[in-house]
Parts: structure tokens; sequence; C-alpha cells
């Protein structure tokens, strides 16, 4: 059994490793959320007191200890419960979130372009969220701030939250290929259309659960047609994730038994599809 797995890989630190030594902040939060989803409270608790004690003073999280900086793991922290990770932890990486933005989207880069004449692309006309701050916003950290920060706004409901989850969505909705899906980033890159990646295409339909458009019909349709020739257990754990947002997968769709959960993060994602499917959406309730 996949939890069984999880289990025995946990560090004696609480945390989790991608596939073995030290742990880092991904694995463990995918980890204490499948472990939550499972029923797993000890281990979970364990897991949460590793992220805890990594976190920064600007209330945002590091991908490793030896990180001295927040960064897009932060959205991942704040998809566990406040109940359990904390009320005041849970606040202060929401709070991170709500203000941080793309490069591209501050005013003093704005500013900077306009004085130098260059003409702003009608893609930077909504916010994101970039990997590490102070750098361009992208399509997979956007996706996970906005289940974060949509999860919260359903939990506590705020107009802030709410336009800055729309400022998102707009960021995506202007990133999709023109064929329908997403790429990591820009529409265009180096003067050629870019075309959508699986994973990326998943993590986005997720974070746009409920915005029903035709452009994101074509982008449902991208997911399937990837669902069905795809072979990375990360993609297909984002691509299902994704579908299960808008209203679920084709008909008797099975994963293929030659694709195989690896990495803790991807069993981890794995255990959560699962739960998904039986209506326990940890990501989105």
């Amino acid at each position: 059994m996949t939890i069984d797995i999880l289990a025995g890989k946990q560090n004696r630190d609480g945390g989790w490793p991608y596939v073995r030594g030290a742990s880092w902040t991904e694995p463990t939060v995918y980890s204490v959320l499948a472990m939550l989803a499972a029923g797993e409270t000890e281990r979970a608790g364990r897991g949460l007191g590793w992220i805890l004690r990594t976190g920064r003073p600007d209330g945002g999280f590091p991908p490793h200890p030896g990180v001295e900086e927040s960064t897009w793991v932060t959205a991942l922290v704040a998809l566990a419960p406040p109940e359990r990770l904390g009320v005041a932890a849970h606040e202060r990486a929401i709070r991170w979130l709500l203000a941080t933005t793309g490069k591209e989207s501050t005013a003093i880069y704005r500013l900077r372009e306009w004085l130098l004449g260059n003409v702003r692309p009608a893609e930077d006309e909504f916010a994101g969220w970039p990997w590490f701050p102070d750098t361009a916003a992208w399509v997979g950290p956007t996706s996970l701030a906005i289940l974060a920060l949509e999860k919260e706004n359903r939990r506590r409901p705020s107009a802030e939250i709410a336009r800055r989850v729309e400022q998102g969505r707009g960021f995506l909705m202007n990133r999709m290929c023109r064929e329908g899906g997403w790429n990591h980033g820009s529409v265009r890159a180096l003067g050629y259309e870019s075309h959508p990646y699986p994973e990326t295409t998943g993590m986005a339909l997720a974070a746009l659960g409920g915005v029903d458009t035709p452009e994101v019909r074509r982008s449902i349709d991208v997911a399937r047609r990837f669902l069905a020739e795809c072979r990375s257990a990360d993609a297909l754990n984002w691509l299902r994730l994704g579908l299960l947002a808008h209203g679920g997968m084709p008909a008797g769709y099975c994963r293929p038994k030659a694709v195989e959960c690896r990495a803790i993060h991807e069993m981890s994602l794995d255990v959560l599809v699962g739960e998904a499917q039986k209506g326990r959406n940890i990501l989105w309730n």
C-alpha cells in the first residue's frame, strides 16, 4: 500500500526526501497532505513539526532548511489545514502569498520598461507568482498559489484574496497556448509558438476549477489527450487532478501499470488523486 511505503520513507527529523537522504519541503508537504487524507495524523504531525521549524521571519517557507529565502513552496504549506499547521503560521503564509508577485508586475519594473521605451506584452497584464522572489512569474507556482488562496477564500471569504485569485487566473488565461493547455511560461518563446506540456496543463486546470470558457474547454480536451499518451507519473497526477476539477476523468480510465510513482511527491500526489476521486479532495477542502 502506497501510504505504508510513504510512512517507511519518513526521516527521523519528521520530514521526507524526494527519494532518499535529506528532507525537503515539497515532498514533506505532499506527504503530510497524503497522511492527513489517509488518517495518519501522528506521522503528519511530525512532518508539520519539521515544516514549522523551517519557517522564515517573513512568513514564507524555503525549499530546504539550508536556503535562507522564502519561495514558491509557501503555497504548498498554505494548503495544509490551518488547524493542523497552526492558525498563526497559516495566516503568515497566506500574507506572504498575497504580497508576492512576478517581477514583471512590479511598479519599479514597469516604470523601467516604460522609460526604456519597451512595449509591455499583453500577457503581462495580470500578475502571477514566481518560483523565487524578484523573478518572473510562471505557470507552476501561479497554479499552486491560486489553489492555496482559493482554498483559504472558501474557508474564510475575503475580497482581497478573491481579487488576487482573479489576477492569478487572468495570468493563466493569458498564457494559455494557442492550441489549448499550458507551457511553463510565455505563450511565445524566442519568437516561436509555445506548445503545452502535460504537467503544467494539469496544474493550470486544477487552479481554474469552476471556470468554464471555450478556451478552458479546449484545454480540457488537450489534457484528456495527454492523459491517454503521457507516461510521466508527476504529469499524470496533475492531469487527473486538473480534470477532476472540471467534472472528472474519461469513463473507465485507469493509470497505466507501466507508470510507476518512484519519488515521494509522486506517490503522495497519487494518494491525493485517489482520495479526490472518492470526494475527499484536501487540495480544495
